[in-house]
């Protein structure tokens, strides 16, 4: 618990808009042009970068992606650098075992992924904790936060699920970093880049008409540029919800800090002006209602204001996989054994 007392108290009382969350997504790649496999991993707050970490550069450094993060001072990123190093031995030998349980070669293309970390409520208490790990694509074990058992998604993880079963030790960690430790970080962060993290941004609306495959007219009402992430997208039809007519995206991060969301709906040519899209975001004072009108399709609406939402790139190299029933926050590293840092990794591994 060294840096947490070295960054002062991390648990403040203090609330916070929406929830938030902190993630961590790590992926490593063999290949054969690679003469070692590369380990890249990138951390995030809500959909804010923090930080960066490549084995292939030059300086092979836990890099700030943010402004704010260089208030966690060089003691900080010394003790990042000198985790992620290491782990990237564990990965290394994790993949290579992998690639034994698959009896494959060395030679092709393999990947494996984690995706760890913590989202808390807007009082700033622990709302959830996420941790999976896939294999070339696919999901491969993954921890049940409501049991904390191994979940094998695949028969060869069996062979990991034992493994990690028959140490207790490895999952005890695991529950307090996502639990605790992630949380404490997780409120360092809000407090060092409040200006960034904690801002508001309603959302800019748009209704938009589409022609379906089988005849049908589609309408989609799409929200982005909005934050926090939590919203609300509904069809109405005489006031009431067209839930079995209606096709939803996940809220998705657009790339500069905000999220975006749709909704579409399926109904007969001409039932146009009977539906109304509502919209619901803490920065808006009551529900945003659009209809389609032809004449205005191309005008982004929101409370008045008129304006275009511009998206820029999300960062490349980064494979994120979803669980359906997951809301796709973040990951972390777990606790390393020597207690350098509260966001080392423990994968012993596979």
């Amino acid at each position: 618990m060294f840096f947490l007392f070295l960054f002062g108290t991390l648990v403040l009382k203090e609330t916070w808009a929406g929830s938030h969350s902190k993630s961590y997504f790590v992926t490593i790649m063999s290949s054969p042009e690679l003469q070692e496999p590369r380990k890249v991993v990138v951390g995030y707050v809500d959909a804010q970068q923090i930080e960066y970490f490549d084995s292939h550069s030059a300086n092979q450094r836990v890099e700030p992606r943010a402004q704010w993060m260089h208030k966690m001072g060089q003691d900080y990123w010394q003790g990042q650098t000198r985790i992620a190093r290491a782990e990237t031995q564990n990965y290394r030998v994790g993949l290579e075992t992998l690639r034994n349980y698959y009896n494959q070669s060395k030679g092709g293309v393999h990947v494996f992924q984690t995706l760890i970390g913590c989202e808390i409520s807007s009082d700033g208490s622990f709302k959830r904790g996420i941790l999976q790990h896939a294999y070339d694509g696919l999901d491969y074990i993954s921890l049940d936060m409501e049991t904390y058992t191994w979940t094998a998604a695949v028969p060869v993880a069996l062979i990991t699920k034992r493994k990690w079963e028959s140490d207790g030790k490895f999952l005890k960690r695991g529950k307090a970093y996502l639990e605790e430790e992630c949380v404490q970080w997780l409120h360092k962060h809000l407090e060092d880049g409040k200006d960034s993290l904690l801002r508001t941004d309603p959302p800019a609306a748009q209704v938009t008409h589409h022609a379906g495959s089988k005849g049908e007219v589609i309408l989609q009402c799409r929200a982005q540029g909005f934050y926090p992430s939590e919203i609300s997208l509904a069809w109405l039809r005489d006031g009431e919800e067209q839930l079995q007519d209606t096709e939803f995206i996940e809220t998705r991060p657009a790339g500069d800090g905000t999220f975006q969301k749709w909704a579409a709906v399926s109904l007969t040519s001409g039932q146009e002006e009977e539906y109304i899209c509502q919209i619901q975001h803490e920065e808006l004072p009551e529900p945003l209602t659009l209809k389609w009108e032809p004449q205005t399709s191309s005008i982004w609406i929101c409370g008045g204001i008129i304006a275009i939402a511009l998206l820029i790139a999300v960062v490349a190299g980064v494979v994120i996989w979803r669980k359906q029933n997951s809301d796709g926050k973040e990951g972390n590293y777990i606790q390393t054994a020597d207690n350098d840092s509260t966001q080392g990794s423990d994968v012993s591994f596979i």
